[in-house]
């Protein structure tokens, strides 16, 4: 597909098919898309392509591959769901195994603090090591990279099998570390990976097209988190908001079908497993349901909810400050490069001795996992009343909670305190991790703190009429747990996933009030988590259009593209190609008619020339200047035979001096486009595309890069990177200024194109014109003409020709 980007992309998919090709190698392109049109062949398309692809096929073939989405995603459900359950059965053996060394050296407190640092910090720096040797693309999260997959930039290696063996693992020894590290967000790339994995090893899905890969990994996204917290809904829809901006609704089914079959599989596997009964909720509540809360509590929902917003944006902020003061330190970041283990090793160490149960984690339940932490917060019991500890009610793990010098308040405030910050470092060592569920269990506790003060302000409870109703402090914990997730993550689904998580949606309002507003004031303040790590790790994104900037809807692709760039001529040579290739790493190149004339054409598909032509080099491209007609794009790629030639010289009987001659004579010679397999429609934008709109375009379909033209004529490309500066507001002061109504058709205004890149003084110009200046890092290349650069009018008459020596007429006025 011409729109596919190609910035960090290489090829991918069965047969080494270029990434975002979307017809089948056995379907010409002439009976596909006609030449007499300019108009792009958008990614929508790609269901109509696979209809006209299947009408071909046998009735056989067409039912065996109909059938084949369902049994993709059984087996995708079913994998997923093993996997998710081995991962849980281990993780919960390594905690078991820390308990029991901790336990069975009570009699020396020394002993008991070395078991209880050395275990966890030998798990990370293993987890660290081994990633780092087998796939240092399975450290962190991988939703950021999977939003970049999605979106159509192709990452290397980060959904291979070597991998997918890293991120198991290493994320198994990270969470049996007991740090407070999360599996949702890791969850969704290894499920992203096991669907690439099986797409391949079924070989049903790679003869067609990339779309169909997208469609496949969108849906294993939702059984990421479906088979993680066993709720299938709210990992649908928990994965469409973190991981798309648009999304195609025939997608709906699958993802639905996949998440519930693998969270389905997942709890009957821990049925046979004797962990439970039979199939519940993950922490299965039990709070009232006749009057679950009072109308009077809403108030305090909402405060949740907004301290929860000013709480996500904080974590965010101190996370990306944490990664960028590692960075920008050169001295620490020379020797963590060269001890690449110290880091983890110091950070486990540093959080394990802070939580060690009887020095200071005593004062914020240390002994607990993630686990038992949630259990606890979310008991349907009041912990104390008006704070005294001699009426703790409940013993058994609650008992974490009760220290002799304090009350719980104290501990639930020095828990969420602490709990903080060591979420927001231990996310940063290089290992996989998430971060929703540290933050779920910190929301949890301050809705508990909240909940345990309603309580010791109304020890009666709230009276109604003549009815008198207890506050239940664990409604609190379910709505600070969604209010401070969906802050972080900028989601409203973790509301779904709290209902699912419970098994009841008692508080289905205050949850949604509370996370309304949680995300109202996390999204005025920071980017979500996942988009903090995208701009950290420089991964293209492209950042919404916020409300409020009106002077953007002004601007228009022509004030921001780029103009002088490479291009193609017919009529060039072979030393212009090589000499192209050689300055550029882009992978498309634009092929234009040539410098003076104006002529269209289309040209017959084929790869074959071009690939002998170029040898194997790899470039993109995009369009040249405002004066040449664009004819198409040439798309090269690697060629194995071409690596080879390179690689191992073929005996020639020719002397040294007769080759170089002869290399010269055929680098003096046209180059053949006869045969070569040119684009004849990639996508284009007008020159007066609002940026609103460029943006709109370049989130739907995910491109990285559109030619620009004005009545067929290549004037510029506008990439992402232009785009995103525009957005943020980098490019707004280079001369953008709002145009009057059919200004397009009153202005006469001449452009020059200049070797140099500028515009010379004697153009006529008037000061703060619209014009965009041209890219100082990019020269412009006039190849294969001798043209020198001349004046072109800017706009052109109804007929087509400019009229020369005409001047323009004044203005009507009213």
């Amino acid at each position: 597909h011409p729109s596919a980007p190609g910035g960090d992309a290489h090829p991918a998919g069965p047969r080494g098919r270029q990434p975002g090709t979307l017809l089948s190698p056995a379907l010409p392109v002439p009976a596909l898309c006609p030449r007499d049109t300019l108009s792009p062949l958008p990614a929508t398309l790609a269901p109509c392509l696979q209809l006209l692809c299947l009408r071909g096929l046998p009735t056989g073939t067409r039912l065996s591959r109909c059938l084949g989405d369902w049994v993709f995603l059984i087996l995708l459900g079913l994998v997923m769901a093993l996997v998710s359950w081995a991962m849980d059965f281990a993780i919960a053996t390594c905690l078991q195994a820390q308990k029991w060394m901790y336990g069975g050296l009570d009699t020396n407190v020394l002993l008991q603090y070395m078991a209880w640092v050395t275990y966890p910090t030998v798990l990370i720096t293993f987890s660290a090591g081994f990633t780092q040797i087998l796939a240092p693309q399975a450290v962190g999260s991988g939703i950021p990279e999977m939003k970049t997959i999605l979106r159509g930039v192709v990452l290397k290696e980060y959904l291979t099998f070597k991998t997918f063996v890293a991120k198991v693992i290493g994320l198994t020894c990270a969470l049996g570390s007991g740090m407070p590290l999360g599996k949702e967000g890791p969850f969704v790339h290894i499920a992203s990976m096991c669907a690439t994995l099986l797409s391949r090893f079924l070989s049903l899905f790679g003869g067609f097209y990339e779309a169909r890969n997208i469609e496949m990994l969108a849906a294993a996204c939702a059984v990421g988190v479906g088979c993680c917290f066993a709720a299938p809904i709210g990992g649908v829809l928990f994965s469409i908001e973190v991981t798309s901006t648009f999304f195609a609704v025939r997608n709906y089914w699958r993802g639905f079908f996949a998440a519930t079959f693998s969270a389905f599989i997942f709890r009957v596997l821990a049925v046979w497993n004797k962990d439970e009964e039979t199939i519940t909720a993950l922490f299965k509540t039990r709070f009232r349901l006749d009057f679950p809360f009072d109308l009077q509590e809403l108030p305090a929902f909402a405060v949740i909810g907004i301290a929860s917003g000013f709480g996500g944006a904080l974590f965010v902020y101190f996370n990306r400050k944490i990664v960028k003061f590692m960075r920008r330190q050169k001295a620490i970041n020379r020797f963590l490069m060269k001890k690449r283990l110290l880091f983890p090793a110091l950070v486990t160490l540093i959080i394990s001795t802070l939580t060690f149960p009887p020095g200071f984690g005593q004062f914020m339940a240390g002994q607990l996992t993630q686990k038992d932490t949630l259990v606890t917060l979310f008991d349907n019991q009041t912990w104390t009343k008006q704070g005294i500890n001699d009426e703790f009610e409940y013993l058994g793990i609650l008992e974490a909670w009760l220290h002799p010098r304090s009350n719980v308040f104290v501990t639930l405030v020095v828990f969420i305190l602490m709990k903080f910050w060591m979420s927001a470092l231990a996310t940063t060592i290089p290992v996989p991790c998430g971060a929703f569920m540290p933050v779920f269990v910190i929301g949890a506790a301050f809705g508990r703190l909240v909940g345990e003060s309603m309580a010791a302000w109304f020890p009666d409870g709230i009276q109604t009429d003549s009815n008198t109703y207890r506050i239940v402090p664990g409604g609190y914990a379910v709505v600070g747990a969604a209010a401070l997730s969906g802050a972080v993550t900028h989601t409203v689904s973790t509301a779904v996933i709290v209902f699912e998580l419970t098994g009841q949606m008692s508080h289905i309002l205050p949850v949604m009030i509370a996370v309304i507003l949680a995300n109202a004031v996390a999204q005025s303040l920071q980017p979500s988590l996942y988009d903090s790590i995208i701009r950290i790790k420089k991964l293209p994104y492209l950042p919404e259009l916020g409300w409020g900037h009106h002077e953007k809807y002004n601007v228009r692709v022509e004030d921001i593209m780029v103009r002088d760039i490479h291009y193609v001529t017919l009529n060039c040579k072979y030393r212009d190609l090589q000499q192209v290739l050689h300055s550029t790493k882009m992978k498309n190149l634009p092929l234009v008619e040539s410098a003076g004339e104006t002529q269209a054409g289309a040209l017959p598909a084929s790869t074959a020339a071009v690939e002998r032509a170029m040898g194997g080099w790899v470039a993109e491209g995009t369009s040249g200047a405002s004066v040449r007609r664009m004819r198409g794009v040439v798309r090269c790629k690697e060629d194995g035979r071409a690596l080879v030639g390179r690689l191992y010289p073929l005996p020639c009987p020719m002397a040294p001096p007769q080759i170089r001659e002869w290399e010269e004579q055929q680098l003096d010679q046209l180059v053949d486009f006869s045969s070569a397999k040119i684009d004849p429609a990639p996508f284009q934008l007008v020159e007066h595309t609002s940026l609103h709109k460029t943006h709109t375009i370049f989130s739907l379909l995910g491109l990285d890069h559109a030619f620009v033209t004005s009545i067929g004529r290549l004037v510029g490309m506008v990439t992402l990177k232009e785009l995103r500066k525009a957005i943020e507001g980098s490019l707004t002061g280079k001369g953008v200024k709002v145009r009057p109504p059919l200004a397009s058709f009153r202005d006469s205004t001449v452009s020059w194109i200049t070797l140099g890149g500028t515009i010379p003084k004697a153009a006529g110009l008037p000061q703060g014109s619209s014009t965009a200046p041209p890219s100082p890092t990019l020269p412009a290349r006039y190849l294969g003409t001798q043209t020198p650069p001349v004046p072109v009018p800017r706009r052109l008459h109804a007929a087509g020709r400019p009229r020369s020596g005409a001047r323009r007429a004044p203005a009507r006025r009213r």
